[in-house]
């Protein structure tokens, strides 16, 4: 069963049963302590408790099929907000309510939410079925209503199924009214990976990566085992369209009466910047605003002007090398929090992840950049600030193979930095599976969508807690905590999403200050939805 089949039959009913489906499962059993639920008062105690400006934005977002130019002559059929990807972006000032009412339009009776990336907002407002609202139904509408608090750049994006990976996204920036940075203008980049409408659909990549590799004879293992994807002297070959199964597609690999079908799964991904394992899924196109690099976005400037590009990692299975070619990059901000400023040639950004940078435009013609890491593929845009000719579309800027800054390296601004205080709980987050069975869990489950608060990590309002994120795996993972922002390590910077290499342990910490349920998962869309989810919930 396809994802959008396999959790919609759950939404649905959810949708039908409303808020009480959520409020049955408010309560412990089995000696389990009782979690406080979206709606509780504590929740509606923490909102009226942000610095609210009273100004309030009212936006619109109908979630409709849409064919959409990518430029180039490149067409697809997809799922957008108001018919274009990315969205529209929403532009609020921190303090302001935003109440966007969505408006699902989508077909075949699709349900669909809408989250907000990274936006420590209050709990029933989170757009997670079934943990924090019932799935909006197709025709139906529901109305996001919350205090955006802490300025940065976000965005948004369904948690139902692999919505992610369609067309329905689109940033979201807070700003701040007592900016502390001087610049000239900005430009909003987001990068992202396509195949839907052009070779396929989200469903169908899953449907095939859900079958495993365990019918190629790859040796590989479940928890901890091995990816599976070297695939011994196989691994540089571009399996395109092959079909291991000797010309049938009828559901190779474990369960299926044939090989496996390599439509979608790319093999031979390979990144040192990312431990090995580089990704999962061939893309036709890398796209940067919207369009592919032959047809680029074009951003026109003045020469000696300062911008602050603010850039998004929309994708749903690629990080992206991130360069401008014939300038340095001043990194400002991560994932909305402000960091000691680094000057660097590019940026590493896993999917789900921000970052803010200030550049000082040189005079001509200069691509952005976004190389998909280990994927020997890249998108493109265009700065212009003078005559000359654009690059080819497959051009590599030397700062590719600069000074390259991932988040690991950088230390959070000191007015953002956690202050030093006692350690209350420690949760360890193994991240386990693996590409033999694609079973991909923490602590060695899967997440059950049908019994959402089961296995809970729990926690305690106003408690410093660290998570120890535990990679077992022989693949990276970006992993995204809900309304929260969390720093790594003692003194590195405040995000929400952070890239776990394969092999490795990284420690964050945060202040357990927004009381509510909260999905803890990697933000790779295939890996989250296969089941590396699980719950963080706040004791009742």
């Amino acid at each position: 069963m396809n994802s959008i089949n396999r959790r919609s039959a759950l939404l649905a009913g959810l949708a039908v049963a409303g808020g009480g489906a959520l409020a049955a499962c408010g309560s412990g059993s089995g000696g389990a302590p009782a979690l406080v639920s979206p709606d509780s008062k504590v929740v509606a105690a923490t909102e009226r408790g942000r610095r609210a400006s009273g100004t309030v934005r009212n936006v619109t977002l109908t979630a409709a099929p849409a064919v959409l130019d990518l430029g180039g002559k490149v067409t697809a059929k997809s799922w957008a907000y108001g018919g274009h990807a990315p969205g529209k972006e929403i532009r609020l000032t921190a303090g302001d309510t935003l109440a966007a009412e969505l408006s699902n339009q989508l077909p075949g009776g699709t349900t669909t939410s809408v989250h907000w990336h990274g936006i420590a907002l209050r709990a029933d407002m989170d757009g997670v079925p079934p943990v924090t609202q019932a799935a909006v139904r197709a025709g139906r509408n529901f109305t996001y209503r919350f205090v955006a608090e802490t300025p940065g750049t976000y965005f948004f994006h369904p948690h139902v199924g692999v919505q992610l990976d369609r067309g329905l996204h689109a940033p979201l920036i807070v700003e701040d009214p007592k900016e502390p940075l001087s610049y000239d203008d900005e430009w909003v980049v987001v990068l992202d990976d396509w195949v839907d409408g052009v070779t396929g659909t989200p469903d169908e990549v899953l449907a095939e990566l859900s079958r495993g590799m365990g019918g190629m004879g790859t040796g590989g293992s479940g928890h901890g085992g091995s990816s599976g994807h070297d695939m011994g002297d196989m691994g540089g070959m571009d399996m395109g369209d092959m079909d291991m199964s000797g010309g049938s597609d009828d559901g190779g690999g474990p369960g299926g009466s044939g090989g496996m079908s390599m439509k979608f799964m790319l093999m031979g991904a390979r990144s040192d910047l990312l431990g090995g394992d580089a990704g999962d899924v061939k893309y036709p196109y890398h796209l940067v605003n919207g369009r592919v690099p032959t047809d680029p976005d074009v951003y026109t400037g003045k020469p000696g002007k300062r911008v602050r590009l603010r850039i998004v990692n929309a994708g749903g299975d690629t990080a992206y090398r991130v360069a401008l070619g014939g300038h340095k990059l001043t990194i400002t901000h991560t994932d909305g929090y402000p960091v000691a400023h680094q000057q660097v040639d590019a940026l590493l950004v896993g999917m789900g992840e921000r970052y803010d940078v200030l550049v000082t435009l040189a005079d001509g013609v200069f691509p952005l950049v976004a190389l998909a890491e280990g994927k020997k593929a890249s998108g493109m845009a265009l700065v212009r600030t003078g005559s000359g000719t654009a690059p080819k579309p497959t051009v590599r800027p030397a700062e590719l193979t600069g000074m390259i800054m991932n988040a690991a390296r950088l230390t959070a601004a000191d007015e953002v930095r956690l202050d030093t205080r006692k350690t209350d709980r420690v949760h360890r987050v193994e991240l386990t599976g693996g590409m033999a069975g694609y079973d991909w869990g923490i602590n060695g489950k899967r997440y059950d969508m049908k019994h959402p608060t089961a296995h809970p990590l729990t926690v305690e309002q106003g408690q410093r807690v660290r998570l120890d994120f535990v990679n077992k795996t022989d693949m990276w993972h970006p992993m995204h905590l809900h309304g929260h922002t969390y720093q790594l390590g003692t003194g590195g910077p405040r995000k929400d999403t952070t890239i776990v290499l394969p092999g490795r342990t990284v420690s964050v910490y945060f202040d357990a200050d927004n009381p509510g349920r909260w999905m803890l998962h990697c933000h790779n869309a295939y890996h989250g939805e296969a089941g590396m989810m699980t719950l963080l919930a706040y004791e009742a």
